[in-house]
């Protein structure tokens, strides 16, 4: 891609989204500790605890990031789908876009056809995702 667009390291909206625990519990799966001695720490957790989840893109001209409309709220297909059209198109409307990519991961609710579709209207073939024209 850098042969044909030399500059595209400054136009890549890179995005995901996290889930931050408004208790204090730190997801191992997101986190890495180093130590030589295995800590042998367990912590009890309620089942369902209370977090937030926020979303963001960065890219050379800055960030975009969004929190969800509640705390405890899955992110789901239609869910990214009203974030995607109700925030991030609109914001995208204050800023020169117009050569932009935007890049995804490959989670379900990214890649639905449904958002693919929504996505690929907005940017077309400068869509990085799984499922979308540049995998």
């Amino acid at each position: 891609m850098i042969a044909v667009v030399p500059d595209i390291h400054k136009r890549i909206l890179f995005s995901d989204e996290a889930h931050f625990w408004l208790n204090g519990y730190v997801n191992k799966q997101n986190c890495c500790i180093w130590n030589e001695a295995n800590p042998q720490v367990y912590v009890e957790t309620p089942l369902h605890r209370e977090k937030l989840t926020v979303w963001s893109a960065l890219w050379a001209g800055g960030i975009l990031f969004k929190n969800d409309e509640g705390h405890n709220v899955t992110v789901n297909g239609a869910r990214y789908r009203v974030m995607i059209t109700n925030f991030f198109i609109f914001e995208l409307n204050n800023h020169d876009v117009q050569k932009l990519w935007f890049q995804q991961d490959g989670a379900t609710c990214h890649t639905a056809r449904a958002t693919i579709d929504l996505l690929k209207d907005r940017f077309g073939d400068r869509l990085i995702s799984r499922f979308g024209p540049v995998n």
